[in-house]
């Protein structure tokens, strides 16, 4: 195993940005280092999934990958981008043999307990730079709390289409093989739109864009959406509803069973999630654990937007700027500057990795709840 050294803090040095409408920046973003490895998975056959109405499983999948690979890291900090059916992600080669693991780990999990089929793969980055792309890294902090990596140069695609093609495979682990999900939750209802509908847009670029045009075309949306009345994050204000007993129950017995027995598993957090949701119900504090606080932190927290070698969005938005953002869109298309996919619904849905309730550092994940980036991403694949 490679000895640490001071490359393996490369993402811990990357400065952090607050402004999204930055986002297109290139002096935010940094290569990484040569030796580090592209992990990528996603869901085969998410769309039938989402057809037999289980995309709460394929959120649940795509968020373990990035559950197993924090925690097998010890919560670390690591550039991971979550893709809806799917996640990314960068190591180091000291890390690569921790993150190969927990990756087998999760694809064995995902088929024997969620009845779901995971790729998963790791791609050396000097493979990817022998095709004439890179892998940049941005740091984007939506609160001062967390942080979510920021991907260009169009190596994480080229290593997703990798994988689909079987290249870079990690083996899945031995049946029985169950990763460290610690943390991994989804206890919240879906959030129905305040404003008209939940809009899933993904925008990728065209067969010839360059990336100067792409960009341009980017910033313009980022800046359509951020200046509009009619667009705002998908988390009401006041936090996700929270109902008990909670939809994701069986989800979140599952991801942390460990060696218990289903049926412990499944006791426990009931229990436990009765007791959480009284505690929020009443705004009861408890062991340092203020509700409000914490209700705060998980709407200042949520990944709802992103970029990951094209950009992802979800957003409360209202008919007429869903419509006015498809228009701009789809002149862009026309010329080949982007390839885009769009999936209207009427609410999002978040999956949590919290590893403690008192930290402010926890992290949210959010898509729509009909289908969102796995259906917007059919779009893209059909235009």
């Amino acid at each position: 195993m490679p000895v640490p050294n001071d490359r393996d803090k490369f993402y811990d040095n990357i400065p952090l940005f607050r402004g999204f409408g930055r986002l297109m920046d290139a002096a935010l973003y940094q290569p990484l280092p040569d030796g580090w490895f592209v992990g990528v998975a996603d869901i085969v056959q998410s769309t039938k999934a989402i057809a037999e109405n289980r995309y709460k499983a394929v959120n649940m999948a795509g968020a373990a990958v990035i559950a197993s690979v924090t925690n097998a890291l010890e919560n670390r900090d690591f550039a991971f981008a979550f893709g809806g059916d799917g996640a990314s992600f960068a190591v180091s080669p000291h890390d690569e043999a921790l993150a190969r693991e927990a990756l087998a780990a999760t694809a064995t999990w995902v088929k024997e307990d969620l009845d779901l089929q995971m790729r998963v793969a790791l791609v050396p980055v000097a493979e990817i730079r022998k095709h004439n792309l890179d892998v940049r890294v941005a740091r984007y902090a939506p609160s001062p709390n967390v942080s979510y990596a920021m991907f260009s140069g169009g190596g994480l695609a080229w290593a997703d289409a990798a994988m689909k093609r079987g290249e870079f495979a990690v083996t899945p682990a031995p049946s029985g093989a169950h990763p460290d999900l610690t943390g991994l939750s989804c206890r919240f209802s879906e959030m129905p739109s305040e404003r008209g509908l939940i809009l899933s847009a993904l925008i990728v670029p065209g067969k010839d864009s360059s990336e100067a045009d792409f960009g341009r075309v980017i910033q313009e949306i980022v800046t359509l959406v951020e200046r509009s009345p009619g667009s705002g994050r998908p988390i009401p204000s006041s936090g996700p509803p929270l109902r008990w007993p909670s939809a994701g129950a069986e989800f979140e017995a599952l991801a942390t069973r460990g060696g218990k027995a289903l049926w412990q598993r499944r006791l426990y957090v009931h229990a436990f999630s009765l007791f959480a949701f009284v505690l929020m119900r009443f705004n009861i504090k408890a062991g340092g654990f203020v509700p409000d606080t914490y209700i705060r932190q998980v709407v200042e927290n949520s990944d709802f937007r992103k970029y990951d070698d094209g950009l992802r969005m979800v957003l409360d938005c209202s008919p007429d700027l869903a419509a006015a953002l498809e228009k701009r869109l789809a002149a862009a298309a026309a010329n080949g500057t982007i390839r885009y996919g769009l999936h209207r619904q009427n609410a999002a849905m978040m999956t949590c990795f919290t590893l403690s309730a008192t930290q402010p550092d926890h992290f949210h994940f959010v898509d729509g709840a009909g289908g969102g980036y796995a259906a917007a991403a059919t779009v893209l694949k059909a235009s």
